[in-house]
């Protein structure tokens, strides 16, 4: 045996995870290299090509854990409402709070969205995402305005992130109170 062992590194499949997404929000997809990537999680190219076959399938792998992450936010967020008008409250929050509405996990999802309509298992990814969000408001919404309200929470946190004049917190509650109402309507009916 030679004078050196060879040492397990069982968090760099996950480091490398972890640097696709910060390459991805640096440089977006047709930026990211397998290079970036292992400069990014301070490993050696070859260790890159290792876990991966082909840089489709890691940032594949990177966005199926961006999706599952932020669900599981989402679904903690709703968990916590305990009747309709809570809920209505955690959508508002999610909107303009830290869960959907920061600025990386906003460019991640344009590039994630863009990637997956050209690649059929991440829109399955997605497809589950919007699933998984659906059922969280279904709680307390009938499936038509929790579909809305899943909506509505991507769409304006993507206008707010570019918009000169992005919508305040009471302006998004105003448009919850709004498509909640109809809800409302609806169930009467």
């Amino acid at each position: 045996m030679s004078g050196g062992t060879k040492r397990n590194d069982p968090e760099r499949r996950q480091r490398i995870i972890e640097a696709t997404l910060d390459v991805v929000a640096e440089y977006g997809v047709t930026g990211t290299t397998h290079r970036r990537i292992a400069a990014a999680a301070a490993v050696p190219l070859g260790s890159v090509t290792y876990y991966f076959a082909t840089l489709d399938d890691l940032i594949a792998a990177a966005f199926l854990q961006l999706a599952e992450q932020s669900s599981e936010e989402f679904a903690k967020r709703m968990a916590m409402a305990g009747d309709r008008d809570s809920a209505k409250a955690a959508i508002v929050a999610i909107i303009a709070g830290s869960i959907w509405a920061t600025p990386r996990t906003l460019l991640l999802s344009y590039e994630l969205y863009a990637f997956a309509a050209r690649h059929p298992p991440v829109a399955a990814v997605m497809r589950r995402w919007m699933s998984n969000s659906r059922a969280a408001l279904e709680r307390f919404f009938d499936p038509l305005t929790a579909r809305a309200l899943d909506a509505l929470v991507e769409g304006i946190g993507i206008h707010n992130s570019i918009d000169t004049e992005p919508l305040d917190e009471d302006a998004i509650r105003m448009i919850v109170d709004r498509i909640t109402g109809m809800d409302n309507i609806m169930r009467q009916n």
